[in-house]
């Protein structure tokens, strides 16, 4: 028998019992050695080539989190009453679920597609958004937002602007197509992502209480349903090798096919799922992400009761020459598996034919507690479940203090040199306007629909996105995701809790209460002791400060071996914060609308300028320590926010981040084209900085507000009476001729055109024009 024929010869359960010494490839699958024989010591026997690729699959670090579970269970166990009272779904399920009251819960979740979009920059991004958004239908939820946090390259580089387009493409074409509204992210632009970009995408979905689903197989004799677009190709060892390696210096050198995403089938599958889910015909559901059928089929069978008997020669093929370990690996798109009872299956059959979805019954749930999967009627996989999908690896990997931190963290700005006289500041003032990260990013949102669907109530450029959940009462959410991987290079500990901190106060300023986050933690190679204390620093960063705010994490993501050869990206935890508000209609937006009002700032300013965005734009440079974050202070301020949401005191909010005060000014300037006149001395007085400090300092738990003058005594007793700090620091009406300008009483004035064409020109001087 020559070995060509070999090759055709299905591996079954029967022959790899009795050829134990016959080679197999689970390096070039992601498998180590020990991970290897450990798998040979559950069977008892070498696993089936079948078997072989579903453990490659489900063993991967982005499917199995085996270096990070250890540090991960800090989120379940630091938790308070108070933390658990709105909390319906947490950790573990395909996206956590929020109680936001009226009978109405939110789910959502973001996750990475890092490594497909620098080798496909349209179809990883798409993908990126396809698979999050099947996260929030399994859940029993309508998608109804989507948003993206994007970490690229230096923005003069030429691969950025390949990447860029791709990703921005991807986005838009997918996101559009399935008509869900883009509410905000985030876009960065640094040399350290240069050769690994950043895609993660968010998605949120609204539900009734009664209508949540549960991804588990129980009740023996229930059909196993397949349904969605069929399995091809593409996407094949995507979670194993593609997301779970390194890229070596010289560029990618694993690539197997990223995935390819059709909208329109998922748009079609949204309205079945939805439909199926009214009728109440699924007994349990999962959707078809990394490691495709291999996941599943896994996961399904280790959450419920049993096991699972499939025929995997049933499953559709766009691709009739797919071996059977291709299609237990396919990462194809726009597919489900659903748990029917058999007395069901006609009613689900007739839905899904309705909705012309493609569906194929592949098996059913039995009582063996075994998974097992048969190949043209020979048996080629047969495991317990949870070795597969529950019971994978877990590693304490070595942590090392990084050699190079205390030199980083020694090397402060402020011995840095800074502005003083009016010219200088107006001229630094306009740099970081006009600088890659603080630079208008409509370019890039314009591409986006986001008020498709009618309830979109902020949007770009607000500090968070908000969405109306119920057309009668107004009822609605808000959302805003932040990372800032400068701050977390300095101090990984510090920069998670930072990143916390503000999208807790963007949730915030929008007048909504802050409720529950998901996260998605972006790091180097695991196998690099100094990035597993990055790491084991970020989460015990953010779990504390989750605990001190008393908000939950619902749920999120790990994506490890973000790096280029030897050299990891700076840690970047993107931190999604919900929150709720009971009428959309109190929405607070973040930049001023109306003449003759008076400006507040609100929170203390201290000479923090380590990590700061003037200290990277103006002097290229990173060092020292980033801003304190005072977690006690962002929540009286967020209490102080919404009490002037409800009492209606505030006509507009921006919270300080990046950038500092000037950079809250100008866009408050320009969102609708009224000026102000602003003056430093109390400030400067008050919390003893100079003028440069009280621009450019990016202290936490600071927002600025305009508050009408009818409003101003009461709102200066609410922050009075609750501790918070305030300052008026100028007025909504300054005009030079017919035109609003941002004075800056004593140093400097400039005009909003000029501020509009500083900040409007970046991204189109390097990508093109802006889509009209």
């Amino acid at each position: 028998m020559t070995d060509t024929t070999v090759q055709h010869v299905v591996d079954t359960v029967a022959n790899a019992a009795a050829t134990p010494e016959k080679e197999q490839p689970y390096a070039a699958l992601g498998l180590k050695e020990d991970e290897y024989a450990q798998i040979r010591e559950i069977l008892g026997r070498r696993p089936t080539s079948g078997e072989l690729a579903m453990y490659s699959v489900m063993w991967s670090e982005h499917c199995s989190y085996k270096s990070s579970k250890i540090y991960l269970r800090q989120f379940g166990q630091k938790v308070s009453p108070a933390m658990k009272k709105n909390l319906m779904v947490g950790m573990g399920e395909n996206a956590g679920v929020v109680d936001v009251g009226e009978g109405w819960a939110v789910t959502f979740k973001v996750e990475s597609h890092n490594h497909p979009s620098y080798i496909e920059p349209f179809q990883g991004a798409a993908t990126g958004v396809g698979g999050i958004v099947r996260d929030i239908i399994s859940m029993g939820a309508r998608p109804v937002a989507v948003m993206d946090q994007l970490r690229f390259g230096r923005i003069d580089d030429p691969d950025t602007a390949r990447v860029v387009h791709g990703v921005v493409s991807g986005i838009s074409f997918y996101g559009n197509c399935l008509g869900l509204p883009n509410i905000g992210g985030e876009t960065y632009f640094d040399s350290v992502y240069q050769g690994n970009p950043l895609v993660n995408a968010l998605s949120v979905g609204v539900l009734r209480h009664e209508d949540l689903h549960l991804a588990n197989a129980s009740g023996a004799g229930n059909k196993v349903v397949l349904f969605g677009a069929r399995t091809g190709g593409d996407g094949i060892g995507g979670a194993s090798i593609l997301a779970s390696d390194t890229f070596s210096a010289g560029g990618p050198t694993k690539r197997p096919a990223v995935q390819v995403g059709d909208p329109f089938a998922e748009k079609v599958l949204i309205e079945c799922c939805l439909e199926l889910f009214r009728d109440k015909l699924v007994e349990g559901i999962q959707d078809l992400g990394a490691a495709g059928i291999s996941c599943a089929t896994s996961e399904l069978a280790s959450n419920g009761d049993g096991g699972m008997f499939v025929e995997l020669d049933k499953v559709l093929l766009r691709d009739p020459t797919l071996t059977a370990e291709e299609i237990l690996m396919s990462e194809s798109q726009e597919r489900m598996m659903a748990v029917v009872k058999p007395e069901l299956l006609d009613a689900f059959l007739a839905v899904t034919a309705k909705w012309d979805v493609e569906t194929s019954v592949l098996g059913e749930v039995t009582e063996t507690g075994r998974l097992v999967i048969n190949w043209k009627g020979e048996e080629i996989v047969n495991v317990d479940p949870r070795t597969v999908a529950v019971d994978g690896p877990v590693y304490e990997r070595p942590v090392a203090y990084p050699t190079w931190i205390d030199a980083l963290q020694a090397d402060t700005a402020a011995v840095l040199a800074r502005p003083s006289t009016g010219d200088e500041l107006r001229e630094q003032v306009l740099a970081l306007l006009g600088s890659a990260n603080l630079a208008d990013k409509s370019w890039i949102t314009d591409q986006y629909d986001y008020f498709v669907g009618g309830n979109t109530a902020l949007s770009f450029p607000d500090d968070s996105g908000m969405i109306r959940v119920d057309e009668e009462s107004g009822l609605g959410f808000a959302i805003a995701t932040d990372a800032n991987g400068r701050y977390c290079q300095l101090d990984p500990k510090q920069g998670a809790k930072l990143a916390l901190a503000e999208a807790y106060r963007n949730v915030a300023a929008s007048g909504a209460v802050p409720a529950a986050v998901t996260d998605c933690l972006n790091f180097g190679s695991p196998e690099n002791p100094e990035v597993m204390w990055q790491f084991s620093q970020a989460v015990e960063g953010l779990s504390d400060a989750c605990l001190d705010l008393e908000i939950p994490v619902t749920g999120g993501n790990v994506s490890f071996y973000n790096q280029t050869g030897d050299t990891p990206i700076f840690p970047t935890p993107v931190v999604g914060v919900l929150g709720v508000i009971d009428d959309v209609a109190r929405r607070i937006p973040a930049g001023w609308q109306d003449e003759g009002e008076n400006i507040y700032l609100l929170g203390i300013t201290r000479e923090e300028l380590d990590g700061s965005a003037w200290a990277g734009t103006i002097h290229g440079h990173l060092g020292g320590r980033p801003p304190a974050v005072d977690l006690a202070a962002e929540r009286t301020l967020a209490e102080t926010l919404h009490a002037a949401s409800v009492e209606g005191l505030v006509s507009s909010a921006h919270d300080l981040a990046d950038g500092g005060l000037a950079q809250a000014l100008a866009e408050s300037v320009m969102r609708f084209g009224v000026g102000a006149r602003v003056w430093l001395g109390e400030v400067q007085e008050r919390d003893g900085v100079d003028a440069a400090t009280a621009l450019f300092s990016e202290s936490t738990a600071r927002v600025i507000v305009s508050v009408p003058r009818e409003d101003d005594v009461k709102f200066r007793g609410l922050c009075e009476g609750r501790g918070v700090p305030l300052l008026r620091i100028g007025v909504t009406d300054a005009e030079v001729g017919a035109q609003p300008v941002l004075e800056v009483q004593d140093l400097f004035t400039v005009g909003i055109e000029e501020l509009r064409g500083v900040h409007r020109s970046t991204l189109p001087e390097h990508f093109g024009p802006t889509v009209a």
